[in-house]
């Protein structure tokens, strides 16, 4: 049991520092209106590990933080992803096709983030530099870029590998 729990929070740890360094890898872009992140790509984790939720949400808050992020911003924005992160690994329970598991459990960051983060910015900036639909329609582009395509990049090896019984850092 102790074992299993260091595991655990060592992943966590992991998945928050690789959040953190590659939200940093693309700064310029990782933040604001129109923002492209390639560690969403990692939102895909929960679909695996349950730890991989409060890490994600870690590594967002210290991103934000970093990035100089409101401070609504950086609470209400890693709270989304948070929610994200949970129902997608409550789909990786209930789904057990990979291809469906993959779609649904990406459908949770891709559109809470491309629906609530303009909100956020709203109540956080004032007036939008561009229209709603517009940040709505660049996130749905940007998250799904990042978490279908990076992040099934990452998910399909390390699916493998934890039924394989060899599990990321185990």
């Amino acid at each position: 049991m102790r074992k299993t729990l260091t595991i655990r929070l060592a992943r966590a740890g992991v998945v928050a520092g690789l959040y953190v360094v590659l939200s940093l890898l693309v700064l310029p872009v990782a933040s604001g209106a129109l923002q492209f992140r390639i560690s969403e790509a990692l939102c895909i984790l929960p679909l695996l590990y349950l730890e991989a939720a409060p890490a994600l949400m870690v590594g967002c808050l210290i991103s934000n933080l970093i990035s100089g992020c409101a401070l609504y911003d950086v609470i209400f924005g890693s709270l989304v992803t948070l929610v994200a992160a949970l129902l997608t690994y409550g789909a990786g329970r209930l789904i057990k096709n990979t291809a469906l598991k993959i779609f649904t459990g990406g459908l949770f960051p891709v559109l809470l983030n491309a629906f609530l983060l303009p909100v956020i910015w709203y109540f956080c900036y004032g007036e939008l530099e561009y229209l709603y639909i517009l940040q709505v329609a660049f996130l749905i582009i940007s998250q799904g870029a990042a978490v279908y395509l990076l992040g099934t990049a990452a998910y399909l090896p390390l699916s493998k590998m934890k039924d394989k019984g060899v599990a990321f850092l185990q």
